[in-house]
């Protein structure tokens, strides 16, 4: 009997304190289907227009419809059925019963079926199931259910295990993003032996091969001018291995063509990715157009890296303000305050800074331009250059973060304030 069908108190609600929407990281995205649904309610209407507009049902196409079975048959007399419809009914349960006998009749043998009842009934599950219905779930529901049952359906469950992918863009140009992603990227392939693949989206402009000491002769512009290709062969071929567990699928860096991309032009590059490597580091250019915004609402961490000064504040709030609109179900992106304490620059103390934004740093990185240049210079990442770095170290405690293995406390402005008063005895 599915654990989904009676337990309406699941690990997902927002009894424990958790935000809403939390646990839903460990699903994997639906598959382009069809879905109708058929509301009486307008909580569980309100639950299905949420999980529609989830990043993981993107590829999905969702109709919302008030009005329950009898809405549905109807509809179904004159229209073919979708991949997946969705009822709410508060039947009882006989009644119910006989009302999905009328769908059944306009209904196509490849179409599932999902209810959502009123009634917590071990009989009324029993004749559903046998009756071919697909899954009975008892309202209230919530998002994580919802999407939850409809990943059950239409993910192979054999499937290898997703990678996650990680967008790290800068909130100005120049704040240092892309050296902060690579040398993240380094940093979690070598401390905990992860494959990584680093994806330079900056085709024009991008540095991850100077970073590197990589000279490829492809790499990701073949990928997305050539997308009926992209499989995980094809993939391989076009990544320079830079390290024992790092790949890069590095940009072009040139002006020979320009580069104006669908909305969609990276999403299957980086799909076919993910299920090749646990990480992938998406490094994003200081951009806005369809496909770093759809790269961004699509992506399972994201990581602004900012510089502590007026426009780096009003740029940071504006991309903190449109992704909650566009992922209103994932938590807050992450923030790195880069090139902290430049000499004789007038700057926003870190926390003056974050406490109009609402949220703590995950890293505040020092002003250290011999360091960083020999790095960049000799084409290394900066624990290759200086190990024993403080700065090192904190970037290590961000790939910590990243990946799960280190949670976020308050208690890091004890943290905060040590490398404020570092920055100050400096000066």
């Amino acid at each position: 009997m599915s654990q989904l069908a009676f337990e309406t108190d699941n690990q997902f609600g927002d009894g424990d304190g958790r935000p809403a929407g939390a646990g839903l990281h460990a699903f994997r995205p639906i598959p382009r289907i069809s879905i109708q649904a058929f509301c009486e309610s307008d909580a569980v209407a309100q639950q299905i227009s949420h999980a529609s507009e989830d990043r993981r049902m993107a590829k999905t196409h969702a109709q919302l419809h008030m009005g329950g079975i009898a809405t549905a048959v109807e509809l179904f007399q004159t229209v073919p059925t979708p991949n997946l419809i969705v009822l709410e009914s508060s039947a009882a349960p006989r009644d119910m019963l006989e009302q999905l006998t009328a769908l059944s009749e306009v209904c196509d043998p490849s179409t599932k079926v999902v209810v959502i009842g009123h009634y917590n009934d071990v009989w009324l599950y029993r004749e559903l199931m046998r009756n071919g219905i697909s899954e009975y779930m008892v309202a209230p529901v919530n998002l994580a259910d919802i999407i939850g049952v409809i990943g059950g359906l239409f993910v192979d469950p054999d499937a290898k295990p997703l990678g996650s992918s990680i967008a790290f863009i800068g909130a100005k140009g120049g704040v240092g993003a892309s050296t902060m992603s690579h040398n993240i990227a380094w940093c979690i392939s070598s401390l905990f032996k992860n494959e990584v693949v680093i994806a330079d989206m900056d085709l024009p402009y991008g540095t991850a091969n100077i970073n590197f000491d990589q000279d490829p002769p492809q790499g990701i512009a073949e990928a997305v001018f050539s997308p009926e290709r992209i499989d995980d062969v094809y993939l391989d071929r076009l990544l320079a291995q830079c390290a024992e567990n790092l790949s890069l699928l590095a940009a072009p860096s040139t002006l020979d063509r320009v580069f104006d991309f669908r909305e969609d032009s990276f999403a299957h590059l980086i799909d076919v990715a993910q299920r090749s490597v646990p990480h992938v580091i998406l490094d994003i250019p200081h951009t806005w157009n369809g496909w770093t915004r759809t790269t961004l609402a699509r992506a399972d961490e994201i990581v602004i890296v900012a510089s502590p000064e007026l426009a780096n504040l009003r740029n940071t709030k504006n991309l903190l303000d449109t992704l909650k609109q566009l992922r209103p179900n994932d938590g807050p992106p992450r923030l790195i305050l880069n090139q902290v304490g430049i000499p004789k620059r007038p700057e926003i103390a870190p926390a003056d800074f974050c406490s109009p934004l609402g949220i703590m740093p995950i890293g505040v990185i020092p002003f250290e331009p011999a360091l960083f240049g020999n790095a960049a210079n000799n084409g290394r990442m900066l624990a290759e250059t200086d190990s024993a770095n403080a700065i090192v170290q904190n970037i290590n405690e961000i790939a910590h973060i990243l990946t799960g293995r280190l949670e976020l406390k308050a208690k890091r402005k004890p943290v905060l304030s040590a490398v404020l008063s570092k920055l100050k005895r400096k000066k």
